[in-house]
């Protein structure tokens, strides 16, 4: 299992804010130059990722090239209700043009109908064809009932997850800091927790980190260093 983090020395001593912050465009109208422009950001600030649509992943690791910032994109987004060969497929392209990152939508029908065989079936196929690369999986979280994220975040450690993760940002609600530390708790240290959708404010970014949060999803990476508010968010 790949947690994403590849400097032990920076984790060691405390990771620095920056470090925390999945630098994120993935509106449908995004263009070539607000990608290009994304990168740079993320260059400059020394994100730990950008977050961009599968379209944008060659562009986005050609431009992060020998830079310390990852390329991450998204896999059966937003409704998480494509088949698991469709995401296997998308996950190994965006693999193929340089994706370091994959994070992938669960089948959140089949969790509520209590198919769980099909929810694991769907992340490890995902994880198969991310060949080491590191898989979070998003809930959506305002969709699922309490017991329903705790059952969600233990089949994601079964099915060899890296991370789980809020929210898509695209739903009716972000990420809440009660669920973060009920997710927090509920993998138990085998795999890590992304925050996304709603972080808006430095206090926002500090509050998730609080309560368990190891990365942070966010269009606002900038405002939040500076302790700027900002509406803007997915």
């Amino acid at each position: 299992m790949n947690l994403c983090y590849t400097d032990k020395k920076e984790r060691g001593k405390g990771m620095e804010l920056n470090r925390y912050i999945d630098h994120t465009l993935l509106k449908a109208d995004a263009t070539r130059d607000q990608i290009l422009n994304l990168c740079a950001e993320a260059k400059k600030y020394h994100f730990a990722s950008v977050c961009v649509n599968s379209s944008w992943v060659s562009l986005c690791a050609t431009e992060l090239t020998d830079s310390d910032v990852k390329v991450c994109t998204v896999v059966g987004f937003p409704l998480g209700a494509m088949s698991s060969e469709a995401k296997a497929f998308e996950c190994a392209q965006a693999v193929k043009d340089g994706a370091d990152e994959i994070d992938m939508v669960m089948n959140i029908g089949e969790l509520k109908a209590g198919n769980e065989d099909a929810v694991v079936h769907d992340i490890q196929s995902v994880v198969q064809a991310a060949k080491g690369r590191c898989v979070k999986v998003i809930l959506e979280n305002c969709l699922l009932s309490k017991a329903q994220i705790v059952r969600a975040c233990e089949l994601c450690v079964e099915a060899g997850a890296d991370f789980v993760k809020t929210s898509t940002g695209f739903s009716s609600a972000g990420a809440k800091l009660e669920d973060v530390k009920l997710m927090k708790e509920s993998v138990r240290g085998a795999c890590k927790v992304k925050a996304a959708g709603g972080v808006r404010t430095h206090g926002d970014l500090l509050a998730m980190i609080k309560a368990g949060a190891d990365r942070i999803g966010t269009s606002a990476g900038i405002a939040l260093l500076a302790d700027e508010p900002n509406e803007s968010d997915y």
